[in-house]
């Protein structure tokens, strides 16, 4: 029975890796992305997050990553820049295009059809789900805004955790943003790296992971070490509790999407190439600002 739900549990990591995030993203048939669990996490379209992420205009005090309404949110926010593509070092293309490939065909067959299946449960329920496992990944920003000396980020995001955690019954809900104004920072460790000049290296798209880099890949490893998903969860010596814990929690952002690779595969030319040069993008945009 273990070795059938480690299975059907690996099946459903490929939202990770379509579009995104979390596709970052858990993001309607269009392919402008305001907001990615990512997750971050992420997955890209799901987590962005794991990954799915949240970005924000600090200057201006507004919230350019968070959910805008329940159930509404993209979670693939790297595809909504504008900015003139970059370079991308991509020597194992042929590779990368294979996997693209594989993560598409579990996305369409395996991720999106639980994912629908997952809507019936009431949407702020899956709102609330969605809350509760960003709030335990809030030591991946404030560690990795401590370590680039963003204290001030730093600050924000651990209220926001102790005020979610407390007020927000255990990050159901998020008051710090709804009745505070407390918005979400997003830093994680491959922001970290790049802020101390560690290039992004090679191009990569990881089997059920999805877009990366050689930085973000040894990033995102750190960052589920750095994630109380892993410690709540992981105590298994074979990890079927936190494989469980991240399925559940990348079906159900994705099933908070409206179809954003959908959008991709329509819209775009070729979805690997624009999936890769918006990734790119938006990782260089993360680690300059």
């Amino acid at each position: 029975m273990k070795q059938f739900l480690a299975a059907t549990l690996l099946l459903v990591f490929p939202v990770y890796g379509i579009s995104a995030g979390t596709l970052s993203p858990a993001y309607g048939g269009s392919t402008n992305m305001a907001t990615l669990d990512t997750a971050p996490g992420n997955s890209m379209f799901a987590d962005a997050g794991s990954q799915a992420a949240e970005d924000v205009d600090l200057d201006a005090g507004v919230d350019a990553g968070a959910d805008a309404d329940a159930g509404t949110d993209d979670d693939l926010p790297f595809l909504d820049d504008d900015d003139a593509a970059l370079d991308v070092y991509d020597p194992l293309e042929t590779v990368n295009r294979g996997i693209f490939w594989f993560n598409d065909k579990m996305y369409f067959y395996v991720l999106k059809p639980l994912a629908r299946g997952f809507r019936y449960v009431p949407e702020p329920w899956r709102v609330s789900l969605k809350n509760f496992f960003n709030n335990l990944r809030a030591p991946v920003t404030i560690i990795n805004a401590t370590l680039q000396g963003k204290f001030s980020d730093a600050g924000y995001e651990l209220t926001r955790f102790a005020t979610n955690t407390t007020l927000g019954i255990g990050g159901l809900f998020d008051p710090s943003k709804e009745h505070f104004g407390v918005m979400p920072r997003d830093e994680d460790t491959g922001q970290t790296l790049g802020h101390y000049g560690v290039g992004p290296g090679p191009y990569l798209v990881l089997p059920f992971l999805g877009p990366s880099n050689l930085r973000d890949t040894i990033g995102k490893f750190a960052d589920s070490r750095m994630d109380l998903t892993y410690y709540i969860w992981g105590k298994d010596k074979n990890n079927y509790d936190y494989l469980g814990a991240v399925a559940v929690r990348t079906i159900n952002n994705l099933s908070l999407d409206k179809d954003t690779y959908e959008g991709i595969k329509k819209d775009a030319l070729d979805p690997y190439l624009f999936v890769r040069d918006a990734y790119a993008q938006y990782r260089q945009n993360k680690v300059d600002k």
